[in-house]
């Protein structure tokens, strides 16, 4: 995938400028270091000052070398000519200007957001410089310039070539590839830097997506309590108002029985709630009493008596040994039971229902049947079959929810004891609150 580099922050071009002020300067005082250490008399060139105006200007570009890169090698190639012909005293002697063509070389490699634009004029640079190099060899040999007395297995002219080009190679090549490093080091700190901003964005939609799915599972757990808890309330109310005058005691145990279920319900809410205060600090609520009883399969005959006592006459069988189930599945066959019970009493006919536990080795299958037939009146949203298929969604398993063909109701869900879901931690809450 293509990258393209940004370009130099405000802070990185005032560091340039004084880069390239301080050059100017150091290049300056470089030449005269050079006029003052040669051994033959110099030519100072156009009023006395060319020497020094073009090795100060040589270095000036170096004020923009990252935020123009193309156009500083070029300018700094052009003057880098431009001295050594004009004023080789200072173009041999002074180290600056070796620098700056050298850094004008890496800047245009390692800043350059064009980077076939870069190539090509670095090209252009590097043909222009061995061009130029040639044309000073031949020149040499023309003249016959380069002379040495000592006979070695090369002529001096020949070694003199071999180390001038070796060197140039060094030089001009060690700075493209130097930048082309540079360059390729900012694209993978910046491919880094990428992979972890989207690696966050990655893990806030994740945290997100689990927030959303906590809240649909704490949904469909406050659907159950209140489902189970507020039709309980009214049958019993209902019976209470009916039977108040002709038998008071009757009616005095449909409130003894309201004002349980109405205690369990806020109980059991305050869970949910305590929940919260665990996940959130700062949510201020009354903790759950730690001696009320969870949620889980062992109580189910608790809640088919107390299922019993509402009107409702609800048989229980279980099938296989009895095995330590997983939370998760403990608390789902709890409140998919009391879900299904809920549902009889309040949109059925029916006047008593079975509830069947199997224990199949490394599944539990349960399976609530009633005798029933729905009432004329509303029979609901339908919520509660909907947050039954997606509990078992959840946790793998299978359910079948519909009436029967010899007449009433079933539900019927068949949970695996070893899903992947089974690994997370779950607290025993309802699946949520009045007052969340």
């Amino acid at each position: 995938m293509s990258w393209t580099r940004p370009a130099p922050t405000p802070r990185e071009q005032r560091y340039d400028v004084l880069l390239g002020l301080g050059m100017a300067l150091a290049s300056l005082l470089g030449t005269e270091l050079a006029r003052g250490g040669s051994p033959t008399h110099v030519n100072l060139g156009i009023g006395g000052v060319e020497p020094y105006v073009l090795s100060a200007a040589i270095a000036l570009p170096m004020c923009f070398r990252r935020r123009w890169p193309i156009p500083v090698v070029l300018v700094v190639a052009v003057l880098f000519v431009v001295n050594g012909e004009r004023a080789l005293f200072a173009f041999g002697g002074n180290l600056v200007t070796q620098a700056t063509m050298f850094m004008a070389i890496y800047a245009a490699v390692a800043w350059s957001r064009d980077r076939r634009l870069m190539k090509a004029a670095v090209a252009v640079v590097f043909l222009a410089m061995f061009g130029w190099l040639t044309i000073n060899f031949v020149k040499a040999l023309q003249n016959n310039a380069i002379e040495g007395p000592n006979h070695a297995l090369f002529s001096p002219y020949v070694s003199n070539v071999v180390l001038a080009v070796a060197l140039n190679v060094l030089y001009f090549f060690g700075a493209y590839f130097w930048g082309r490093t540079a360059w390729g080091t900012a694209r993978q700190r910046a491919e880094l830097e990428q992979q972890a901003t989207e690696l966050a964005a990655q893990q806030e939609a994740n945290s997100r997506r689990a927030v959303i799915d906590e809240r649909l599972r704490i949904s469909r757990e406050l659907h159950d309590v209140v489902a189970h808890h507020i039709s309980s309330i009214g049958v019993q109310a209902g019976g209470a108002r009916r039977v108040m005058d002709a038998d008071p005691d009757a009616a005095k145990n449909a409130l003894n029985v309201i004002e349980e279920s109405s205690r369990s319900a806020v109980n059991e809410m305050r869970q949910l709630l305590g929940m919260l205060r665990a996940a959130d600090p700062d949510v201020d609520v009354t903790a759950p009493d730690p001696k009320a009883p969870q949620a889980g399969a062992d109580r189910l005959p608790a809640l088919i008596s107390e299922v019993n006592g509402q009107g409702l006459e609800v048989g229980f069988h279980q099938i296989g040994a009895p095995a330590e189930l997983p939370k998760t599945v403990s608390v789902s066959v709890y409140r998919i039971a009391q879900e299904a019970l809920a549902n009889v009493r309040k949109h059925s006919t029916a006047r008593s229902a079975h509830l069947t536990l199997r224990y199949l080795g490394d599944t539990v299958e349960l399976e609530v049947l009633d005798d029933g037939r729905p009432k004329h009146a509303p029979v609901g949203s339908r919520l509660g079959h909907v947050g039954i298929r997606e509990r078992v969604g959840l946790l793998g398993g299978e359910s079948e929810i519909g009436p029967r063909p010899v007449g009433g109701f079933r539900v019927r869900v068949r949970i695996p004891l070893d899903h992947p879901m089974l690994d997370q931690p779950v607290l025993d809450r309802p699946s949520g609150g009045l007052d969340g």
